[in-house]
């Protein structure tokens, strides 16, 4: 097995190129597009057949303020406002430096997707995600992540910009001063292949798919379903480690309590917003579903038998049907009926009296009638009415949120808290902004860093290299 960074003292690399970026998700198409538009050459080397990573998994919505599309819809939003939103679900246990600056660009990166690369973002409406005090969801028409990667990797085909697919990253070669001269890759076959470059961006995302990893940093997911990209194994950690740099947050991550079950598709937690509960096999409530899903996640796993119910009825329905993903659910056979809650009970095989008093005690929270024990508000949103919808959903790991640590230029900071030369990191491979576990993480935060750090990595390691004579591959 290489070792994964070598020196590069008298390392001939059979191909050069400025700027090489490692991971084909959102983080690394931005970042591709990004020094494109810079002036620099770029390579774009991905593990899978396609480039899709988690982003595909994803309902592939952006959070960014002060866009075109806010200022349509009238939307008042700023940088301060966006970035003490995340702070605020962060309990301030993150980097503020790094907050203001994903909030600072997220807004021109939107535009810039839309104007000059024709990828189609629209406001989402109609509802707020928990944390959010704005509307500033930005995703295709689809809601879906699938869409957005498919999109964003058209855009790189149409700058010219070469992906090298099944292509599995293996070594880092580094100079003694710090500089990262080139990498190994190796094919399906197992042959191996260099190349030398100016500048390297890591947008290889987390270690969700490598269970030891998981276990070991990550110990209440252990076991836990993923619901992330297989190929998310930690390389950026592994790499980092062996390069002495800096990394934190590593035990953060982003949980979902809403995943099908046994179908393995994500429910839009919107409907739980919007006036949806969840009930355990009980046909009891156990937590305030407002407080945010990821941390939902873990409280769904804790239920009997690791499930929980969305329960739901003919108005969220119709919002569900906005999401592709629910509408997989729904051709999946995933959604029961019920005209009264005894109907809905048997259909999902709950007790019939606990669900009768579960709603009917939402309701009376919703009438102002009543406090809810666990301290949410239901009083901003019609009380659930019949027919009623139900969906058997688990808990699940989507992606981890601890990983390098940058700078607000997107470079790689060693332990002294020096920067590396030409290393850059974003997305998952970047320590994020969610603070150091579940609970930080605010609606949206994963493809914030991805898009946003993804625009700066490119940028600035166009910037250094962009009149490189290098060769091209």
């Amino acid at each position: 097995m290489n070792a994964p960074v070598v020196s590069a003292a008298g390392k001939i690399f059979e191909h050069r190129v400025p700027v090489v970026i490692v991971g084909g998700g959102a983080c690394g198409l931005v970042a591709a597009l990004s020094a494109r538009d810079a002036g620099a050459d770029v390579l774009v080397l991905e593990r899978d057949p396609l480039p899709q990573g988690s982003t595909a998994l994803s309902s592939g919505m952006i959070p960014a303020c002060g866009t075109a599309e806010q200022a349509v819809k009238g939307i008042e939003d700023s940088v301060a406002v966006m970035s003490a939103d995340i702070l605020a679900k962060a309990h301030g246990e993150t980097d503020r430096r790094i907050v203001e600056a994903v909030c600072r660009e997220s807004g021109p990166a939107v535009n810039w997707l839309s104007e000059r690369h024709g990828i189609d973002l629209t406001l989402v409406e109609g509802f707020l995600y928990p944390g959010h005090s704005r509307l500033r969801m930005h995703a295709p028409a689809s809601r879906s992540g699938a869409e957005l990667i498919g999109a964003l990797a058209r855009a790189v085909e149409a700058a010219g910009i070469p992906i090298l697919t099944d292509a599995r990253v293996t070594t880092l070669f580094a100079g003694q001063d710090g500089h990262l001269r080139g990498l190994s890759f190796v094919r399906p076959n197992e042959t191996e292949e260099t190349v030398g470059c100016g500048a390297l961006i890591l947008a290889c995302n987390g270690f969700g798919g490598n269970p030891e990893m998981v276990a070991r940093l990550i110990p209440e997911m252990a076991g836990a379903m993923y619901f992330g990209h297989r190929g998310n194994q930690g390389d950026a950690v592994v790499w980092g480690q062996a390069l002495g740099a800096a990394m934190a947050d590593l035990a953060s991550y982003q949980g979902h309590g809403s995943v099908a079950h046994p179908h393995g598709i994500l429910v839009s937690w919107a409907l739980m917003m919007e006036g949806g509960v969840q009930v355990n096999a009980l046909g009891r409530r156990f937590s305030n579903e407002h407080d945010g899903y990821s941390e939902q996640g873990r409280r769904v796993i804790a239920q009997p038998g690791g499930v929980a119910w969305d329960v739901y009825d003919e108005r969220l329905h119709r919002l569900g049907m906005e999401f592709e993903d629910y509408r997989q659910a729904q051709a999946a056979g995933a959604i029961r009926e019920g005209n009264t809650p005894a109907e809905l009970a048997g259909a999902c095989g709950l007790p019939e009296a606990a669900l009768a008093q579960t709603l009917s005690e939402a309701a009376a929270c919703a009438d102002g009638k009543a406090v809810d024990a666990f301290g949410r508000d239901f009083a901003a949103k019609p009380p659930l009415a019949p027919p009623y919808r139900a969906i058997k959903v688990t808990g699940a790991l989507f992606h981890t949120q601890g990983g390098l640590v940058v700078d607000e230029h997107a470079r790689v900071l060693r332990g002294n808290g020096t920067a590396f030369p030409n290393l850059f990191a974003g997305g998952g491979a970047a320590r994020g902004v969610s603070g150091p576990s579940d609970w930080g993480y605010l609606s949206g935060n994963g493809l914030l860093t991805a898009v946003s750090l993804g625009r700066i990595a490119g940028r600035e390691a166009a910037s250094i290299y962009k009149s490189s004579n290098d060769e091209v591959i």
